[in-house]
C-alpha cells in the first residue's frame, strides 16, 4: 500500500509537470486544442479551482482572470496573471472582459453552496452570469467555452453514475441551477459556432477552500477541540479530488475533445465517509474529538447523500485520478490547517 508520503509526492509531481499532457496518452488521440500561447479569461478566478487553473494555465498562456471578490479574495490571484474586479451578472462588465482577441473562457463564477440562504437569487444570478457570458462569447467570436457544472444536476441517481444517466432530477436550487446552465450550453454549442466543454466535478478540496466540509471541521476543531458537531449520521459518502488534479483533468478534456458539446464527469473512483473526513482531520491535528452527529441520512434538506461518478468516459481520452478519495481529503486537511492554524 502507497504510504502518504508518496501520494502527496505523486499530487505534487502531477501539479509540478501539469505542462506534458502528452505523458501516458494513447497517441491515436488527437488534440482539438493546445492550451498555448492563448488568450484565456478565467471568471471566478479568486476561488478555489479558479484560482488554481489560473496559475495553470498562466504558464504558457496570457490569462484574464474577472471576479467579484464576492467570495474569492484579491491575494489568491496568481501572479502572471490580469485582474479585472467585474460582476458577470453585469452584461456592460461581462461586454469589457470577453473582447475579440479572447480564445477561449472557463466559466467557473458561480454561486456554489447547495445549501444557500437565497436560492432564488442563486438560481437567477448564476443563469445571468452564464447568459451573458455566452451571448458575449457567440457575439465576438470566442472559440469555445468551458464550464464547471457539478455531479448534484444527477440527484440522487444509482452509483457510479455515467454522464448518459437519465432523467436528470436534481433535489437542490443548485444542482437545478447547473442544469439550467448546461441547458444554456448546449444551446449555443448547436446554434452559434462555440465549442463548449461540460465538466460534472465530484467533490473538489484543496488549499484556499472555505465553506465546505474539511475547512469547517477544521475551524470547528480550532475553536473547540474536544467535540465536533457533524451533520446527518456521518454516513454520508462521496468523492473527493485534489484541487489540481481536477485542473489537470480539465485541461486535458478541453485539449482532447472537440464535439460541439463535450461533457465529462471528474472525479475519482473512491469515495469517503463524513465521519471518515472527521477522522483524517482530527488525526491531522493530532486531537481525538467526541462526535456530535445532529442526525438523519443527510446534512442539509437537498444534500445527495451518496454520489460516486463514473470516470470510465474520461479514463477512455487518457485521463484517470493518481489518488484515491481518503488521500485527497488527508491532503488537502493537512494544507488547510496550516492556512487556518
Amino acid at each position: 500500500m502507497e504510504t502518504e508520503t508518496e501520494t502527496e509526492s505523486k499530487i505534487e509531481a502531477k501539479a509540478d509537470n501539469h505542462l506534458d499532457t502528452d505523458a501516458g496518452i494513447d497517441l491515436d488521440i488527437s488534440k482539438s486544442l493546445t492550451l498555448r500561447n492563448q488568450t484565456i479569461v478565467v471568471t471566478g478566478g479568486a476561488g478555489l479551482v479558479g484560482s488554481h487553473l489560473a496559475e495553470r494555465l498562466s504558464k504558457a498562456n496570457d490569462v484574464i482572470i474577472a471576479d467579484d471578490l464576492s467570495k474569492g479574495t484579491r491575494d489568491q490571484i496568481p501572479d502572471n496573471t490580469a485582474f479585472v474586479e467585474a460582476d458577470m451578472t453585469d452584461s456592460n462588465e461581462v461586454e469589457s472582459v470577453i473582447t475579440s482577441d479572447v480564445d477561449i473562457v472557463f466559466h467557473l463564477a458561480a454561486y456554489t453552496d447547495t445549501n444557500f440562504a437565497e436560492p432564488r437569487q442563486l438560481f437567477e444570478e448564476n443563469s445571468d452570469m452564464t447568459y451573458n457570458i455566452l451571448e458575449q462569447a457567440a457575439a465576438v467570436g470566442v472559440d469555445g467555452v468551458a464550464f464547471t457544472s457539478s455531479s448534484t444536476v444527477y440527484g440522487e441517481a444509482p452509483r457510479p453514475t455515467p454522464e448518459d444517466y437519465a432523467p436528470l432530477e436534481p433535489i437542490s436550487v443548485y444542482g437545478a441551477s447547473k442544469l439550467a446552465d448546461e441547458g444554456l450550453l448546449s444551446t449555443y454549442a448547436h446554434t452559434k459556432s462555440l465549442t463548449v466543454w461540460c465538466f460534472r466535478f465530484a467533490n473538489i478540496v484543496g488549499p484556499r477552500q472555505r465553506g465546505n466540509v474539511i475547512p469547517d471541521f477544521i475551524q470547528k476543531l480550532l475553536a473547540e477541540p474536544e467535540t465536533l458537531t457533524i451533520l446527518g449520521d456521518g454516513r454520508q459518502e462521496k468523492s473527493y479530488l485534489y484541487v489540481t488534479e481536477c485542473v489537470d483533468a480539465i485541461c486535458h478534456i478541453v485539449e482532447y475533445t472537440d464535439e460541439p458539446m463535450n461533457i465529462y464527469n471528474i472525479g475519482t473512483e473512491t469515495t469517503t465517509s463524513v465521519t471518515k473526513i472527521a477522522d483524517i482531520v482530527s488525526d491531522v491535528m493530532d486531537l481525538d474529538p467526541t462526535y456530535n452527529y445532529t442526525g438523519g441520512d443527510r446534512g442539509w434538506d437537498g444534500d445527495v447523500p451518496r454520489m460516486r461518478l463514473s470516470v470510465e468516459k474520461l479514463r477512455k481520452i487518457g485521463w484517470n485520478a493518481d489518488t484515491e478519495s481518503d488521500a485527497a481529503v488527508r491532503h488537502a486537511a493537512k494544507e488547510l490547517y496550516k492556512e487556518l492554524n
